[in-house]
């Protein structure tokens, strides 16, 4: 098994070369124009990022997100997620990093192996961080009007977090 694994990227290389071979594609051109549409992209998203993470980290530095959990830790409760996952659930959309700064300090102090660690893990791995995501591929591209996405996506967080609290209920149920 250890040598399919350690043989498959470069026989996926290899296939990709032969393929453009057969083709008659040139390939390091192409690459290049690729590279270049990838670096105008990024220098594109790069403000918004920016101002993203800004905001994240301006959030997580007032306490407004610890504050927001605790007001909102209730209804949180209603649908099955710890209390101390509360800000995991409302930082976890608008920043990766942050929620998985969150988890750690979450595992650290309750334990990974704890309902509430196991809650924050399969969370961290259930969730998207939606709202960044829109942010900068919206703003990228130019489209204001973004409601919609911006509720479908919010519902599907907070089912991805219920569920994996509901999951968690359900598989270690002597925790």
């Amino acid at each position: 098994m250890q040598i399919l694994q350690n043989a498959f990227i470069p026989a996926l290389l290899a296939g990709v070369g032969l393929y453009a071979l057969y083709k008659g594609v040139d390939v390091f051109p192409t690459f290049l124009r690729g590279a270049k549409n990838g670096l105008k992209t990024a220098a594109g998203i790069l403000p918004t990022m920016v101002g993203m993470l800004t905001v994240v980290y301006m959030l997580r530095a007032s306490g407004a997100i610890d504050f927001a959990a605790a007001a909102l830790a209730p209804l949180f409760g209603v649908l099955g997620i710890p209390k101390d996952c509360a800000a995991l659930v409302l930082l976890k959309p608008i920043s990766g990093g942050g929620g998985l700064a969150l988890g750690s300090e979450i595992m650290q102090r309750c334990g990974p192996d704890s309902y509430v660690g196991r809650v924050a893990a399969v969370m961290l791995g259930a969730s998207e961080t939606s709202l960044y995501t829109l942010s900068v591929y919206s703003g990228h591209l130019g489209i204001g009007k973004t409601r919609y996405a911006v509720l479908a996506a919010l519902c599907a967080d907070v089912t991805a977090f219920a569920v994996s609290a509901a999951m968690v209920r359900l598989y270690f149920p002597c925790i």
